[in-house]
């Protein structure tokens, strides 16, 4: 496909977001590709795909013997959950997920809540608002949480609060508007809230005043550039794919790194000191080696580099200079494909999760989720921010901030502080 390489023209995610069709016969990097399988309005993942699971009445913890009969109520309740929607509308592709959120409602919320409230009298009350921003709220759960238990709770604070969501997809912002109006306690939250449909890339405006910014398992599904190295000399090569007539899929590298991934390689370099982990072996007289096997690869297995996530730092350090960030997502992830960084591509179908081997699948049908590398993306935040963090495994965060008695079960068990081992917690301090 080489001679349709050079043919083709180079297209972004942001030249197909008017498009109703799978792009044919274009090139695009690997972060573009990921962008529009993922966020495209007329056929990206979470545009057209996505259904977040709600348990219905949150569960009664310490009635539960134990974590096995949780993980089997959670089980009974997801089938409920699933029949209801194949009563209305049978779908044996349909793209359903869950988050700590809806798992531990409202208790996890109320963790969240407890941290907002406290940083917030310590460095802002009473001279300014409690202002909240959260990007990717999925069913706003998160959201009526936070301002239930503030309102409860602090009603001098709930005086002062302000809630801006940024949503990206409009059928989810649809749908947190109208859980403001499912009932007359959330209701009262109306005049409090603010949805913004828009791209946070795409943010223009100022906003001097001190807040919160949450971000909870947004990182994961951020696009990310494909790179890998020539063995001997250590080059970058960057990853594009190709995209046939019949829509197939073909995979280039070019030593030509476009800017944004370039600008990430510097700051990620200056940020850790050169101290990151690489899909090349420490010793180069290994590398020389295997480059004399032969039919040995002439390029390293890929890494992916969060280019997206260095511009939503670039976002939040330009527009929100006074924000505190608190963020939480995995560091870790199971069944990924090949390479440092790389992502679990997986689909839904006939409510059994099928992983593949590739992100470049058919756009719309896979959730494509990164692992973060807390300790670079920790780095690189206080660089471009200059801001100072602290980063806690998802159990320490909730001891401190959560009542953790709230979710133990009968013989002492806590699900809320031993699943999401594999996920860690960044704030602004």
């Amino acid at each position: 496909m080489s001679e349709e390489y050079q043919k083709y023209p180079m297209v972004t995610a942001d030249q197909l977001r008017g498009r109703r069709e799978r792009p044919k016969r274009v090139k695009m990097l690997t972060r573009d590709f990921i962008e529009d399988s993922l966020y495209n309005p007329s056929y990206g993942y979470f545009s057209k795909q996505v259904v977040i699971f709600t348990p219905g009445e949150p569960f009664d913890f310490n009635s539960i013997q134990d974590e096995p009969e949780f993980h089997r109520l959670l089980g009974q309740r997801y089938t409920e959950f699933e029949d209801k929607l194949d009563a209305i509308s049978p779908n044996e592709s349909r793209q359903l997920w869950h988050t700590p959120t809806e798992l531990f409602r409202p208790y996890y919320g109320e963790a969240i809540a407890r941290y907002l409230i406290t940083n917030y009298k310590l460095s802002q009350y009473p001279y300014h608002d409690l202002i909240i921003y959260e990007m990717g709220a999925g069913n706003g759960t998160l959201m009526l949480n936070i301002l239930d238990y503030i309102r409860s709770t602090d009603p001098s604070v709930y005086d002062r609060t302000k809630f801006k969501i940024i949503e990206i997809s409009s059928t989810l912002a649809k749908l947190q508007a109208s859980q403001l109006l499912r009932s007359a306690n959330a209701r009262g939250h109306a005049s409090k809230v603010e949805i913004i449909n828009k791209s946070i890339f795409n943010w223009d405006t100022v906003v001097p005043s001190p807040c919160f910014f949450l971000a909870m398992e947004v990182f994961d599904n951020f696009a990310h550039d494909a790179i890998r190295y020539d063995p001997i000399t250590e080059e970058p090569l960057q990853g594009t794919v190709l995209i046939s007539p019949s829509g197939e899929f073909h995979e280039f590298y070019s030593p030509h790194i476009d800017p944004i991934a370039s600008r990430y390689l510097r700051v990620r370099h200056a940020a850790t000191q050169g101290n990151y982990p690489l899909p090349l072996p420490q010793s180069k007289l290994i590398r020389k080696l295997k480059a004399r096997i032969p039919f040995m690869p002439n390029l390293s297995d890929p890494e992916y580099i969060p280019t997206r996530l260095m511009q939503f730092f670039d976002i939040l350090g330009k527009y929100f200079p006074s924000h505190r960030l608190l963020t939480s997502d995995f560091h870790d992830l199971p069944d990924t494909i090949r390479g440092v960084n790389a992502p679990v591509v997986q689909t839904r179908y006939q409510r059994r999760t099928v992983p593949v081997t590739t992100p470049y699948v058919h756009q719309g049908y896979f959730d494509i989720l990164f692992p973060t590398d807390f300790n670079v993306m920790e780095l690189i935040y206080r660089a471009i921010t200059g801001k100072l963090t602290r980063v806690l495994s998802h159990e320490e965060f909730l001891r401190r901030w959560a009542y953790v008695e709230e979710t133990e079960t009968k013989n002492g068990e806590n699900p809320l502080l031993s699943w999401y081992k594999n996920a860690s917690v960044l704030t602004t301090v």
